[in-house]
Formats: structure tokens, sequence, C-alpha cells
């Protein structure tokens, strides 16, 4: 991998949310929408749309472009939030598991990681490897995160062998 600019760190978040593998395909498919405000899990916070919670209470509604415009603007924050943390430039395709990741377990902890230091040590496949472990919620082990994680790492395995966008 090479040294990560901050003029292709936006680049590639643009990338990462174009085309027919685009983050936010993927991002509404793994989240689900809904319009109302609810509590996911016992113990989680309200969320509403496609996971978000900044602001949400319970009883909120949006409408269904509302949802997809909050989508565009949280997944670009998360991933420039990301990749503002990384010194090396990943592939497209592993960049979009990041950006997966990073939008569920947010920036803080995908910038305080173990997924972080390796992907900092220019060691992709090591940053790949750390994808399932991110499976659990309050300690349980969840399926749908058990399962969402084996997409994640299989779409980060991809950039092992794709060329540098």
């Amino acid at each position: 991998m090479k040294p990560f600019t901050p003029a292709r760190k936006a680049a590639l978040v643009t990338a990462a949310m174009a085309g027919a593998g685009s983050v936010l395909l993927t991002l509404a498919a793994d989240e689900g929408k809904r319009n109302t405000a609810y509590i996911p899990v016992p113990g989680d916070v309200p969320t509403i749309c496609y996971g978000e919670t900044d602001g949400v209470v319970l009883g909120m509604t949006k409408t269904d472009a509302e949802c997809m415009a909050l989508l565009k603007q949280s997944a670009t924050e998360h991933g420039l939030g990301i990749a503002y943390c990384m010194k090396y430039e990943p592939p497209l395709d592993s960049f979009r598991s990041f950006m997966g990741l990073g939008y569920n377990i947010g920036t803080y902890k995908f910038c305080h990681s173990t997924l972080l230091r390796k992907l900092n040590a220019n060691d992709l496949a090591g940053a790949c490897d750390e994808i399932p472990k991110w499976n659990k919620f309050h300690g349980k082990k969840l399926d749908g995160l058990v399962s969402r994680r084996a997409r994640e790492y299989a779409q980060c395995r991809l950039g092992l062998t794709s060329p540098a966008p």
C-alpha cells in the first residue's frame, strides 16, 4: 500500500460511495431502514432510518428521502473520519469494508482499534483478519453481526488481490 494523502482520502470516499459496489447499497441492506425511531437491541439507543442515532428520540419520523440524505451524509462523515486515521491507502474493496465497519461501530472505535494499528503498519491482511472480531454488542455475540462481519471480511480480502484505485 502507498501513503494515503488527504486528497486521495476524499477521492476514495467518493469512489467507495459510487458504482455497483457502492457502500451506500451495502449499508442500506445491512442496516435496514425504519422511518420511525425505535430501539434496535435492548440496551441500545433510539435509532432511525439506516442506523442513525445522533439526536434521535423515540417517536421521531423521517421520510424515505430524508433517510437517504442522512445515510449519504453519515457515510461520507464516517468514511472521511476513518480515512483520516489511515496512514496507507487501502484498495477500494478493502476501504468499502472498512467504511461499513466504521459506520457501524463509529469512527472513534475504528480509529482506536487493533485493525487500524495493523493497517497503519502496512498489514492489510492482518487488518482484514480483525473484522470478524467485531461481532458483539455489550459482550454478546449477535448472529446479524456475525454474518455482516463475514461479508465485510470477504470484501476486505478482495482488496488483497485487486489493484490500487
